[in-house]
Parts: structure tokens; sequence; C-alpha cells
């Protein structure tokens, strides 16, 4: 008599899957949403219907609207992750480049994210991740300056570094001031430079 075991097995990673691709169609959807209007206005049954499942699914998964803004930006955190350390650490062109290329895919959705950190309990704990984050690249990025640099000088080096290197001064830059992105990665490196030198 044949064992039905394989058939079993092969059901249950085919349950997985299909749960881990509705787990990351709901986030990409909720991604989408939070990113491009404020969180108040986004409703769970937009996300459940965009991602093609029931409201239920959504809460089962995540428990609530705030538990899926903060898998989704968990996600999210990966994705900036694997986005941002593809330079390795000392490329000063590669770490600006691909800051700036961040920002062109992400950079509208942070700065929403950033206007809601204080009326959104979720928000700013999104934004607050954000923050850890772009730190955490910072000493990445930059590690070989940082490294020459000791106690206040270092800490005041990474102040800066941080700084000059914020979603906000790509705003004025890109945005506001209104240059391209070959100009805004051009004007950052300027800057970053200035900062190192």
């Amino acid at each position: 008599m044949r064992s039905r075991r394989p058939v079993r097995s092969y059901r249950m990673v085919a349950r997985a899957e299909s749960a881990a691709a509705t787990r990351v169609r709901i986030l990409e959807a909720s991604i989408r949403l939070f990113g491009g209007r404020p969180f108040e206005e986004v409703s769970l049954a937009e996300v459940a219907r965009e991602a093609g499942v029931a409201v239920q699914t959504v809460l089962r998964r995540f428990g609530s609207k705030e538990g899926l803004a903060e898998a989704a930006s968990a996600l999210g955190a990966e994705r900036v992750r694997a986005q941002r350390w593809r330079a390795p650490a000392g490329d000063l062109d590669g770490a600006v480049s691909g800051l700036v290329a961040h920002y062109e895919e992400w950079g509208e959705r942070s700065l929403r994210f950033l206007a809601q950190e204080e009326r959104v309990p979720a928000m700013g704990r999104v934004v607050e991740a954000g923050r850890a984050l772009h730190r955490e690249w910072v000493e990445h990025a930059f590690a070989t300056c940082l490294a020459r640099r000791r106690g206040a000088a270092r800490a005041r080096l990474r102040a800066r570094l941080v700084a000059v290197t914020d979603v906000y001064v790509w705003k004025i830059v890109r945005r506001d001031l209104g240059l391209d992105a070959r100009e805004t990665a051009a004007t950052l490196r300027e800057l970053v430079a200035a900062v190192v030198a």
C-alpha cells in the first residue's frame, strides 16, 4: 500500500506558499494605499479589495489597521535595506546614487508618513523605524569616513551625514528647487563631499 504522506506534504507546502503570497499581496496593497493618502482615509475594506481578499483575512493576519501598517512598514524596510545597501561601505558615489534612487521611489511616501507621525501613533512608529534604518545606513555607507574620527568628532560627523542625506534635503533639492534626479544626485554628492572633507 502506497503512503499518502507525500500528497499531504505537498498540500501543506502549497497552502503555506499560498498563505505567504496572500500576505505579500495584502502588504503591497497597504504600502501603495498608505503611501498615497493619509492613514485615516485608507480603510481595511479598500486594502482587502486591492489585495483580492476579504476584510476578515486582513484582520486575521494582522489584527488591526495599525498592525497592518506596521507589518507593511517592516516589508518596506526590507526593500529599502536591499536597495540602499547595494553600494559597499566606503563607495560614496554608489551610496548617494542608491540614496537618490531610493528617494525617487520612496521619498514622497516617506514625506506623507512624516506628516502624520504626531497624530497617528502607527505612523509615528513607522517613521521612527525609518529614522533608525537611515542612521544604520549612514553607519554602513560612510563607515570608512566615520572610522577616522573618535568620540564627539565622530558623533558630529555622523549627525551631519544623517542630516545631509535626509529625505527633507532630497525634497528641497528635487521638489522645491525642481532639479531632476541626475542633478539632485550631483548636488547631494557635493553636500556629502563637503561634510566628509
